[in-house]
């Protein structure tokens, strides 16, 4: 049984918490979070499709990736990773880029994925934002990403 809270943090209001368990082990999940082979898979909301993605999953690494949408709007997003615990903790930059590829406004995002039997609690943070507009947008962004990711991990395997 999944267990899940998506909450849009009110204290501080430009900042996201939420926190989901999935059905599988810390393994698993760090894993298909820091493989772009699995990251493709799952980023993005309902209907629509990651077109590129390309990750260092190092400390300094980037990531660069393109997600579609079902309108066939692309949008592109980067970043930079800066700490990576494997199988605990991600902590990166996360930027959407404007039509000449330089990054907006940046946020950082930190993942940690706790071991709960054969679940993980996962907790994503992302701050600042500029307004409670964009945190509300990206609350919504990502919880359909993570719904995303609970199906794709029952498929998934941890070879």
């Amino acid at each position: 049984m999944r267990t899940k809270t998506d909450a849009a943090s009110t204290r501080p209001e430009r900042e996201l918490t939420i926190t989901r368990v999935f059905n599988a082990p810390c393994s698993l999940v760090f894993r298909v979070w820091t493989q772009p082979e699995h990251f493709a898979r799952w980023l993005g909301p309902q209907n629509f499709t990651t077109i590129a993605c390309q990750m260092n999953v190092t400390v300094g690494g980037l990531y660069r990736a393109c997600i579609r949408s079902p309108e066939g709007k692309d949008h592109w997003m980067q970043g930079l990773y800066r700490e990576v615990i494997e199988p605990e903790r991600l902590v990166f930059t996360f930027a959407w880029e404007d039509e000449d590829n330089r990054p907006k406004h940046e946020t950082l995002v930190t993942v940690t994925f706790m071991e709960q039997g054969n679940q993980t609690l996962m907790t994503f943070h992302q701050a600042i934002f500029e307004s409670t507009d964009s945190r509300d947008s990206h609350q919504t962004g990502w919880s359909e990403c993570f719904d995303r990711l609970q199906v794709y991990l029952a498929t998934a395997t941890t070879e």
